[in-house]
């Protein structure tokens, strides 16, 4: 099993055999080409509308989109066939993007991660080889609780990257993208250990011993909506 935790910075993963947490950095393809994108648009405004030399222009300006886009496509699909090759289950959080693209000061970091291109992508690689995709509720408190002792922690602002366990008898002190990743796959684990329910070819929503809802998936591309159930 294998869970997944996203950053703008990066793509954190959570493995239980081996046990460990491995960091794979976004390669922030839009960075790479924002100096040359911006030559070429500012290029194409200085054009004549409906000259020859405007379309040039405007086609420059395109190729470097589609650079940009096939680059992101290439490591995503080589960062999902990793996965997808390494484990029988992935464990992702089923993030509200557009929510998050919402905060002007992330939103072009986060667009340029793609998660939910990447999502997609491990959705339909699990299918054809008959593995699991296990999402876990959007409301999860995953950066939230520290995974040696299980302490919720208070409310945190995106700037904080290290905190440090308030239990005092634990005191311990993680890194925000690793932590969240662990209990990722714990909760990942608990939803394994459930009833059928929960892990069944046909897949659906479980009810929470603490009243999150959480979907879980071994054929995404064929589920319709699952049935809901009352939060205990």
């Amino acid at each position: 099993m294998v869970s997944q935790d996203y950053s703008p910075l990066s793509y954190i993963l959570s493995s239980v055999e081996p046990k460990k947490t491995s960091k794979y950095a976004n390669p922030r393809h839009i960075k790479k080409h924002e100096k040359n994108l911006a030559r070429k648009q500012k290029k194409l405004a200085r054009k004549q509308l409906g000259s020859k030399s405007r379309q040039k222009a405007q086609n420059k300006v395109a190729k470097v989109h589609a650079r940009i886009s096939n680059s992101r496509q290439d490591f995503l699909h080589k960062l999902s066939r990793k996965l997808t090759n390494e484990s029988q289950v992935v464990v992702v959080e089923n993030l509200n993007v557009k929510g998050l693209v919402r905060n002007h000061k992330l939103a072009k970091a986060i667009s340029d991660c793609g998660w939910g291109m990447f999502v997609n992508f491990l959705s339909y690689k699990l299918e054809r080889e008959d593995k699991k995709l296990i999402e876990i509720d959007r409301f999860f408190p995953s950066s939230h609780i520290c995974p040696d002792c299980l302490t919720q922690q208070p409310k945190m602002d995106l700037s904080v990257r290290e905190w440090t366990c308030i239990n005092q008898a634990c005191n311990a002190t993680h890194d925000r993208d690793e932590a969240a990743s662990k209990n990722i796959r714990a909760e990942g684990i608990r939803i394994l250990k459930a009833d059928g329910a929960a892990v069944s070819a046909s897949g659906g929503s479980v009810r929470q011993d603490r009243g999150r809802k959480i979907k879980v998936m071994q054929h995404p591309v064929k589920l319709e909506t699952p049935s809901s159930y009352e939060m205990g």
